[in-house]
């Protein structure tokens, strides 16, 4: 009896998964049940198996007090000490219940809750088996189709592929072997739902692990993975040793290993990009193939750079439907603007124009302008910073008092006054700054004194 009994929950416990000692209680608990709907009693009940003979006891817990209130479930002391001589108090005494009796309804009530217990360890074990297997890449076989669903075999249970989670490049047939990823594990009533991926960036990353040695080895390393499944990816890639290339090492001889990757994928793109600790090189290489013309940071606290590429770079530099720079800002981790060279000089136009039609600004607050400059050009109407900017060259040299040295004296601090102001910070504005006074002037000017610009001009002939 004993080791057939044994024998069966041990069977039990090897086709469910879990533990025997889960079945044992599992049967425990249900003698307890079936024990207390036979009895009708209101006794405190406890099963156990005992070990030697393979037979289930029922036993009847009182607890010995000093003053007895409910004979049901409480002893007194004398009475205890009749039963076990060295009996305490607030002891727990067992007395052995008869089950020949129990019959078939108890035994089938049995049953039923040792089906129960054992369904919802069975439960628990596979929630436990693939909640901690969550965000690896496993190996599961094609099992049906529901509702564009496709429903996997993982082995103990089956694991859901919903729509979103699939590529469009891909198609699968029944019984065909694939790899996913396991995202989420979920408690329901029908037990634990599995639900798989096959557009999460960890699938890249394992096919670059299983293709690429250096990178299994820890010689590569992937730093950063930017997916839109069935479009592009772009993967960040560094080397821990100098004479190893990242980039080459995942694209393989002639390619060999990158394209393994990608027949895995149905043809899906994929970058593989050099990882750099500079987020501006960094930046740069990410938004390949566009080549860049420069990057700012517009604001480090809230990771906001600009980028400007030539114009027939535009395009490229965004992608389909702006695919390219977005793939780059979620490898990056910062949000790109995306400039050309000639929207960034309208832009430009348009902060010097909104400047000129500013408050103007006395040409004395300018420094670098000497008093007797000042009002040289005050004769002759010159009164603001931006009067003097509009004027040419020769419409100065026509100033009395003021020659070329002098012209190209005012130039210089106009250029400097312009870039200190904030909106000409940027290269182009202050190359644009420096452009007002570009001409040349043929004519040989008087020299300037040592005293200050324009203090000494001889008058013109």
């Amino acid at each position: 009896m004993s080791n057939l009994l044994f024998q069966t929950i041990d069977q039990i416990s090897r086709e469910k998964g879990i533990d025997p000692q889960i079945v044992v209680h599992a049967i425990e608990d249900a003698i307890v049940v079936a024990s207390r709907k036979y009895f009708k009693s209101n006794e405190e009940l406890r099963g156990r198996i005992n070990p030697d003979t393979g037979e289930i006891d029922v036993y009847a817990l009182r607890k010995v007090v000093e003053d007895v209130t409910n004979p049901v479930r409480e002893i007194s002391m004398d009475e205890a000490r009749r039963i076990k001589p060295d009996a305490q108090m607030e002891e727990e005494i067992e007395f052995l219940k008869p089950t020949v009796g129990l019959g078939r309804i108890a035994a089938q009530l049995a049953k039923q809750v040792i089906f129960q217990k054992v369904r919802e360890a069975e439960r628990e074990s596979v929630y436990a088996e693939y909640h901690k297997h969550v965000g690896e890449v496993v190996n599961c076989v094609v099992k049906r189709f529901e509702n564009g669903d496709i429903i996997v075999e993982l082995g103990k249970t089956e694991g859901r592929l919903g729509k979103r989670d699939q590529s469009k490049l891909e198609s699968f047939a029944p019984n065909e072997r694939i790899r996913v990823v396991i995202t989420k594990v979920d408690k329901t009533a029908k037990g634990p739902q599995v639900m798989v991926s096959r557009t999460d960036p960890v699938l890249v990353q394992h096919l670059f692990q299983t293709e690429v040695p250096e990178i299994y080895d820890g010689t590569v390393q992937i730093r950063s993975t930017a997916r839109e499944a069935g479009e592009r990816t772009k993967i960040a890639v560094t080397s821990r040793e100098r004479d190893v290339d990242p980039v080459g090492a995942c694209v393989g001889m002639k390619g060999t290993r990158v394209q393994s990757i990608i027949r895995e994928l149905r043809g899906e793109k994929i970058d593989i990009i050099q990882w750099n600790d500079d987020v501006v090189a960094f930046a740069t290489n990410a938004i390949s193939p566009a080549k860049v013309s420069r990057v700012s940071i517009l604001d480090s606290a809230e990771k906001i750079m600009e980028m400007v590429v030539e114009d027939s770079q535009l395009s490229l530099a965004i992608g389909k439907k702006g695919q390219n720079v977005r793939l780059a800002s979620k490898l990056i981790g910062w949000r790109i603007d995306i400039k050309s060279e000639e929207e960034k000089r309208a832009e430009i136009e348009n902060q010097i124009n909104q400047m000129q039609e500013s408050a103007p600004t006395p040409i004395e607050n300018m420094p670098g302008l000497t008093p007797a400059l000042v009002q040289k050009l005050a004769t002759s109407g010159i009164t603001t910073v931006e009067q003097l900017a509009d004027l040419a060259p020769e419409d100065l040299e026509n100033i009395p008092g003021i020659g070329n040295k002098t012209v190209e004296k005012i130039k210089d601090v106009l250029s400097e006054y312009y870039a200190q102001l904030p909106s000409y910070q940027d290269d182009l504005v202050r190359q644009a700054a420096e452009h007002m006074f570009s001409k040349s002037v043929d004519e040989p000017a008087e020299e300037a004194s040592e005293n200050g610009i324009g203090e000494a001009d001889a008058p013109k002939e």
